[in-house]
């Protein structure tokens, strides 16, 4: 369901398209919450159907550009304020780990400084983002000033995995 919150929330700061959506969780959700295509169409639709959305514009090939309704902003605020957000995590990698010992020593080794090498290419992802974006704190923007925090956390994430990734081959003897 959080899709359909995250859609919200976007169409919040300003009407968008699905292509315009796209380009956010393209861009900056991805690390947080990844959407497909095909899920932001067919929850825009979802949402339009439910009333919780309203279409402000049609161009083109038929796009269409979103608003929330106050119904959609009454769901965003019930949403975020009466509702606890589910914290279970998944980590495939982390199973991974677990699971170490089905490997010899040297490859359980490689596997955790390959969890490094992939969190230096994330790393360096990251900082073109970071630089490819005019992060304005001035600017009355709340996507810019909330992306910037959000933003930090998957460093702060990606810094510790890259040093825990470090220690823990440490830990594997030879």
């Amino acid at each position: 369901m959080s899709l359909r919150h995250a859609l919200i929330g976007l169409l919040r700061e300003r009407p968008a398209s699905g292509y315009d959506l796209m380009q956010v969780f393209d861009k900056s959700l991805h690390q947080v919450w990844p959407a497909t295509k095909s899920q932001v169409y067919a929850e825009l639709a979802k949402l339009d159907e439910a009333g919780l959305i309203t279409v402000t514009a049609e161009g083109p090939r038929g796009r269409r550009e979103y608003a929330p309704t106050e119904a959609g902003l009454a769901e965003l605020r019930h949403w975020m304020l009466e509702t606890t957000p589910d914290e279970t995590q998944r980590s495939e990698t982390l199973l991974r780990v677990f699971l170490l010992g089905a490997l010899d020593r040297a490859q359980a080794k490689d596997f955790m400084l390959a969890i490094r090498e992939r969190t230096l290419a994330d790393l360096a992802r990251l900082d073109a983002l970071t630089e490819s974006i005019d992060w304005d704190w001035r600017a009355d923007d709340d996507l810019l000033r909330y992306g910037a925090i959000v933003m930090e956390w998957g460093r702060r994430m990606m810094e510790m995995t890259r040093d825990w990734s470090e220690w823990a081959a440490t830990r594997i003897p030879d």
